[in-house]
């Protein structure tokens, strides 16, 4: 049986500090990992957000200039400027398959070249794997904020369950128990789940965030590949 004795002595190790200090090797096997993980999350958070800063200002800027010049050969000459954002890579794409397309026709045809719907389509298949490539380099490293949030609870979580094990085998052993005897291994493995949801929040709070201004962007090319592909059938049909 338990005693719940009192003390009136301040108690030892009542910091973090002191507690991780007093962890079992076990314990801060766990909490090295869920470090591990954190550190990855917030270098992925901060480069992401920097990203998407980025993406979303230069897209902007990107429209504007697409819409006020008359020529696309204007456009492709800044497409430098913007380098690193989703529509100038589409743009690239869909101008240089253009090129080819009439580049083809001259040869076959020359004079005006007119595109025929086959060239739209391949215009428009340029178009769509160019948006798969973008859209896949921004989804690059979400994998690893999505497994930080659904992981390291658990990771904690077992942590926890070892430390109240073996803290509790440690009490079996003792001849008299009392709270103060099994009270620093269940502090010491709670450690590892409050550690585990830590890592955990704010990897699931910004893995949201960024899946939704993916879907954002990824609306913004579908928007700009319907356009660039209007130009072009304004233009050369």
């Amino acid at each position: 049986m338990i005693s719940l004795q009192t003390s009136t002595e301040a108690p030892a190790g009542g910091s973090v500090l002191d507690l991780l200090a007093q962890t079992s090797g076990f314990a801060l096997i766990v909490l090295l990992l869920l470090l591990a993980f954190s550190v990855f999350s917030w270098a992925i958070i901060f480069r992401k957000w920097l990203a998407f800063r980025h993406i979303g200002q230069k897209n902007r800027d990107f429209v504007t200039f697409f819409r006020k010049t008359a020529r696309l050969s204007e456009v492709s000459s800044t497409c430098d400027h913007y380098r690193g954002t989703p529509l100038a890579g589409i743009f690239s794409a869909g101008y240089q398959e253009l090129n080819a397309q009439i580049q083809s026709m001259k040869t076959q045809n020359p004079g005006h070249p007119v595109l025929a719907e086959r060239n739209v389509v391949g215009i428009q298949r340029a178009l769509q794997r160019a948006s798969a490539v973008e859209l896949s380099m921004l989804e690059k490293s979400m994998s690893w904020l999505a497994t930080t949030g659904s992981v390291t609870p658990f990771i904690g979580l077992f942590g926890t369950v070892v430390g109240i094990i073996s803290a509790f085998r440690g009490l079996g052993l003792e001849k008299t128990a009392s709270i103060q005897a099994v009270a620093p291994g269940i502090a010491d493995a709670l450690i590892a789940t409050a550690a585990g949801l830590l890592a955990a929040i704010p990897a699931v709070i910004a893995y949201n965030q960024f899946i939704s201004k993916i879907k954002i962007i990824a609306s913004e090319m579908d928007d700009f590949a319907s356009e660039f592909l209007n130009l072009v059938e304004r233009s050369f049909s």
